[in-house]
């Protein structure tokens, strides 16, 4: 049965065409949210996503956006208000690794390109998230979701210390607006994966890498988009309504 538009809660969530975006879609459709998913470029893929979405009875939208771009987000809660008309959950999915490269190799642009696509990404959806959610500002309150990582504490792989250090900032932010947003009715957490079986990880050898990695973690295996998926939609529902500025890690105990 197809969700009603007006009265079902309403999720946005960044980076939503492929991996945990597209795990966490799908796992807040099947618990009955309407979805708004924004990609940067793949349309195929967010198609895809889309009918996952609706095959799971939500109502769904796709929006191309850049989350590093402020208008671009601006543009993204636009069309997800105008086609739902609410706004109850926030997850800021959108990242990128920024590929293996050495502080030896550090450079501006791509260090621009890494901390905008992780961490500015994270402001600006927060910002127009609070905006519409706001009980100060007549909104019903919500929820917002960071995905942040767990080398934000381990320092991260190899020569990707600007992925760690931008995943540190998302974990920072969320402790701030955690403080700042919770008189609006405002919750805000983070999720923390690990060692997950994503598209992320071909930035550094891929399978090979995952199966080398995976006795190193406690539970000696490598986790799923589905497993940090639910950890995303519990903290976005009503079931999670006293769990507020915390730092979750899903990562087999890594």
């Amino acid at each position: 049965m197809t969700a009603n538009t007006s009265e079902a809660r309403c999720a946005i969530v960044t980076g939503g065409s492929r991996g945990i975006g597209r795990a966490v879609a799908l796992a807040l459709a099947r618990q009955g949210w309407n979805l708004c998913i924004s990609y940067l470029g793949n349309t195929a893929a967010a198609e895809q996503t889309l009918e996952l979405v609706r095959e799971a009875g939500a109502q769904a939208l796709a929006v191309q956006a850049d989350a590093a771009s402020q208008a671009d987000t601006r543009r993204l809660f636009a069309q997800a208000d105008q086609t739902f008309g609410r706004l109850d959950a926030l997850v800021n999915n959108a990242g990128v690794v920024g590929g293996v490269r050495s502080i030896l190799d550090a450079d501006e642009a791509h260090l621009r390109g890494v901390f905008e696509a992780n961490v500015l990404s994270c402001f600006y959806a927060a910002g127009e998230a609070a905006r519409a959610m706001s009980t100060q500002r007549g909104g019903r309150g919500g929820a917002i979701v960071n995905l942040s990582s767990v080398a934000a504490r381990t320092g991260g792989m190899p020569q990707e210390a600007h992925y760690a250090a931008a995943k540190g900032a998302v974990d920072s932010l969320t402790l701030a607006l955690a403080r700042e947003l919770a008189p609006h009715g405002i919750r805000v957490n983070a999720v923390r994966p690990g060692l997950i079986n994503t598209e992320i990880h071909e930035a550094h050898g891929g399978q090979a890498t995952l199966d080398r990695l995976a006795p190193t973690v406690p539970l000696a295996r490598v986790g799923s988009a589905a497993e940090v998926a639910d950890v995303v939609a519990f903290l976005c529902g009503p079931t999670s309504s006293y769990v507020h500025g915390t730092l979750v890690d899903v990562s087999g105990g890594r």
